[in-house]
């Protein structure tokens, strides 16, 4: 058979929507062509696949492989799709049987060598995957990660060849196990000395859920007085911790999944700008349709299209700072 259809996720947020990873082998010059809104990362993957599939000890088919990462319209980024890839040519060429992987989501980069390397935003894909009633396979890093997810079935692989004896039959993989919980102490209220009514404001806050602004001169215990809020604050519940747990999760910074039950804590240094707040991809996606205002107003018009771009940039930081700009 030379159509080969493997499951994955990409990353859209904390979100992981689904990614088909269709992967037909035709005739002609040897070569491979990914499609599908693939970002370079994704694009240089095909070297990545090749040599992980010749060190498994696995022929690489000299034909013309084309790969489409469907929906074409969602941007993919990373090499998540490593493992996924690979899968689909060695069962596109008949060297995988392809009805194997229609209950399994793949996850994972490849090294040259074979070896499965962890990528981000595991978690999302976890609870994604629980949803949709299938297994999910994963590098051996991100293990504890996927563990978090509720009744979700996933299973740790640390090279290709033990993902290709997987799903021959002809070995077993171990399942995700989460790390025991650990606790990190955040730092005391009782170590400020004074400030009688700025920990009595934090006690409330921290008692009703109230928000909490703290304004004053420099140096007077502004941001000793917050980073000693969390610790007085009541123990997440499950949702709330799986909620940042994703957030940290497709951060880039990493998860501890040790961790991932105490509340986070930031400080973002005070000449943050309010795109910086909110993130990059807003900044990004205004960008970009700054462009193609750019391009599409006509001669004299370049004036008001900018214009109406910045009412709109300020529109959408308004509603991602909740309207509080």
């Amino acid at each position: 058979m030379s159509l080969a259809l493997v499951h994955s996720r990409a990353r859209a947020g904390v979100l992981a929507p689904p990614v088909r990873v269709e992967v037909h082998l035709s005739g002609g010059l040897p070569a491979t062509q990914i499609v599908g809104l693939p970002e370079a990362a994704v694009r240089e993957s095909r070297d990545r696949v090749r040599a992980a599939i010749l060190c498994a000890q696995y022929e690489f088919p000299a034909r013309r492989i084309t790969v489409n990462l469907a929906p074409a319209d969602l941007p993919k980024d990373g090499g998540r799709f490593d493992l996924p890839i690979a899968l689909g040519i060695l069962a596109a060429a008949g060297q995988l049987d392809p009805q194997t992987l229609g209950n399994y989501e793949f996850l994972g980069e490849l090294a040259l060598t074979g070896e499965l390397r962890a990528v981000d935003g595991v978690l999302p894909a976890a609870l994604a995957a629980a949803q949709a009633g299938r297994t999910l396979i994963v590098p051996a890093g991100n293990g504890p990660e996927a563990a978090l997810a509720q009744h979700v079935q996933a299973f740790t692989a640390r090279t290709l060849l033990e993902v290709c004896a997987l799903l021959n039959g002809t070995k077993t993989l171990p399942a995700a196990e989460a790390l025991p919980a650990a606790v990190t102490p955040f730092p005391d209220l009782s170590d400020v000395r004074g400030q009688a009514q700025a920990r009595r404001a934090l006690e409330i806050a921290a008692a009703g859920h109230h928000h909490l602004l703290l304004i004053g001169s420099p140096g007077c215990g502004k941001t000793l007085l917050a980073s000693r809020l969390p610790g007085i604050l009541p123990e997440a519940s499950e949702a709330e911790a799986l909620e940042a747990a994703a957030i940290a999760s497709v951060s880039g910074r990493g998860l501890d999944p040790a961790r991932w039950r105490q509340r986070p804590y930031r400080s973002p240094h005070h000449t943050a700008s309010a795109v910086s707040l909110v993130g990059c991809e807003l900044a990004k996606r205004m960008q970009l349709a700054q462009r193609q205002c750019n391009k599409r107003a006509p001669c004299g018009g370049a004036n008001q299209a900018r214009q109406r771009f910045c009412t709109a940039q300020h529109f959408w930081l308004l509603l991602a700072c909740g309207g509080r700009l």
